[in-house]
This record gives structure tokens, sequence and C-alpha cells, in this order.
């Protein structure tokens, strides 16, 4: 919400909401399309189509809730509802690239730079399909335990406010993954930064043969600007893995770089692992989509099998 109300700010963030309307909102979606210079945040890029709709919708339910609220006229939000959407094609706005699977090649050779926390998470992520979200908040008074396949219900996922339950199968993989990081405190993430730097520390000082000096014995900043967190969030997460890779690639010649890529393109790589093993129904299960054409979307097409067919017909 903050980056949505930048722009809004920038234009009329002196204007009484009672007098912001539809040429308003317009002239904010155009900045978002132009991008700006922001006298405090610098140089703001421009967005895609989507992101921008996506924007414009949160602007117009920021002013449905001061409506609930009795702070604005109802005639403010029929106004701004009367905007429509950015159209593919009918814009200048730019069209953001679709999220495609990563090969899984790419995710093997990615797996040894990473830190061995961040490497089980993508392997468990990988597994069972989940959202970044749901891995990040995994806890293990959230997973049932009971029977071959464990079933773990996230407190909080994507469709939770359209009142959609959430359960994400795991099986003997994913489960093995999961005990290295099962601790007494099962209200406690599964993953958390904090526990890894600590216990990295530790085994660092257990490998040392030589002695601990006493002005050794704890060199962290009294007061350091950035503290590892109790859990991930989705955007540490994907920087994580990011920086990993940019880290790895510093110093190697162009032919030895990993190509970059984030964690929702895991969840898109195994519905195109699972639609191929089993088809569509069963990818739609695993992923619990409402619509099959969801699962189509995440699935995208089977280049390989498309090709394998023309090479057949010629």
């Amino acid at each position: 919400m903050l980056y949505t109300l930048r722009p809004l700010n920038h234009l009329y963030g002196h204007t009484l909401a009672t007098d912001f309307g539809p040429l308003a909102l317009k002239a904010v979606r155009d900045l978002m399309i132009r991008g700006y210079e922001h006298s405090k945040y610098g140089l703001q890029a421009p967005l895609s189509r989507g992101l921008i709709n996506q924007r414009v919708k949160r602007i117009r339910r920021m002013f449905r809730w001061a409506v609930e609220q009795e702070l604005v006229a109802p005639s403010v939000l029929h106004g701004l509802e009367a905007v429509r959407g950015l159209q593919h094609g009918r814009t200048d706005a730019r069209e953001a690239k679709p999220v495609l699977p990563i090969p899984c090649a790419i995710v093997e050779e990615t797996l040894p730079i990473l830190q061995p926390m961040l490497a089980d998470m993508v392997c468990l992520q990988l597994e069972t399909g989940m959202r970044p979200g749901e891995l990040v908040t995994m806890r293990a008074c959230d997973i049932d335990m009971v029977g071959p396949v464990w079933l773990y219900r996230p407190v909080q996922h994507k469709t939770l406010h359209h009142g959609h339950g959430r359960i994400v199968p795991i099986g003997p993989k994913g489960q093995a993954i999961i005990c290295r990081y099962l601790i007494a405190d099962v209200l406690a993430p599964l993953f958390s930064p904090a526990r890894m730097m600590e216990e990295r520390a530790l085994a660092r000082r257990a490998a040392r043969k030589s002695k601990v000096q006493p002005s050794q014995k704890d060199r962290q900043k009294r007061k350091p600007k950035k503290k590892p967190g109790a859990s991930y969030t989705t955007l540490s997460y994907g920087r994580a893995i990011a920086v990993a890779i940019k880290r790895h690639n510093r110093d190697k010649p162009e032919g030895e770089r990993l190509a970059h890529w984030h964690p929702h393109q895991l969840r898109h790589l195994r519905a195109l692992e699972i639609k191929r093993a089993a088809g569509l129904d069963v990818a739609r299960a695993v992923l619990r989509h409402r619509s099959p054409v969801i699962t189509e979307h995440y699935a995208t097409l089977d280049i390989a099998k498309a090709a394998e067919i023309v090479a057949k017909i010629g």
C-alpha cells in the first residue's frame, strides 16, 4: 500500500478527499505509466499495465473504506468506480513478462550456492508447489503429521479472505526436510534467519582450532542496523536467492553465470511437472486452484511435448 499511495500523495497530497475525482485518479494512473522523479525517493520507474490496474483498485478500496466510515460521500466512490482498467493493446503502459516455470536444471545448479536452510526451503517449495508466503510462515503446529502424507494447513494464504480453505499435502521428501527443522516450540516458524545465523556461528566456533580470545567471544555489534528476523518474508526469501545468484555471478565469465529466478517460478514448475505426470485435474487438485484455467496458466504450454509431436508429424 505504501508504493500505491506514493504517486497519489505526490500529485494530490494536499487535496481534500472529497475533491478527488475520476480525472484525478486517471492523472495518478498516467503518472504510473510514464514514471516520474520523486523529491524524496528519486526516480520512480514506469509500471506494467497489470500492476497499475492492481494499484488503482487499491486506491478505490481505500475510498470504499472511507465511505463505510462516513468520512467521504458515496458519490466520491461512485465517480472513481467509473474509471475502467487499462486494457491490453489500448494503452501506453508496458506489458509485464509472464511468469514461466524455471527449468529444473537451473534450480539444481543454484542449490549449492545457497545457505543450507535456504536450499531446503527451495526444495520443499518445489516438492509441494506451495506459495512462497505459505512456506515462510510454516509452523509445526499447522502440520498434521498423522499418516503417510502430512497435511499442512497455512494460517494465512492468498484466498483466505474468500472463505476458502488451503491444505498442502507433503510427501516423504518434504517430510524429511521438515524434520530437520522441528524444534520444541511448535508455534515458532520452521525457517528462521536468526536461528540459522546462530547455528552457523556455533558451527564455526566448534570447527575453530585456535583458542578463542576474550575479545572475540562476542563480536556482535551492540546496535546493529539490521538484525536477522525470526522468520522469512516473501520479499526476504526471494531477495536471499537473488543475492546468492548475484554474488556467484560476480567473478564468473559469461558462459558460467546462473540465470536469475524468483520463488514464484517454483510453483509454476511444480504445476508443469504434475500436469505432465498426471494431467491437468490432478495438478489443479494439488495446487488447490478453483478453476482449471488458472492451473493451465500456471502450467503454461508444454513446449517439450509440442516439439515432440511436431518432430513426429514433420
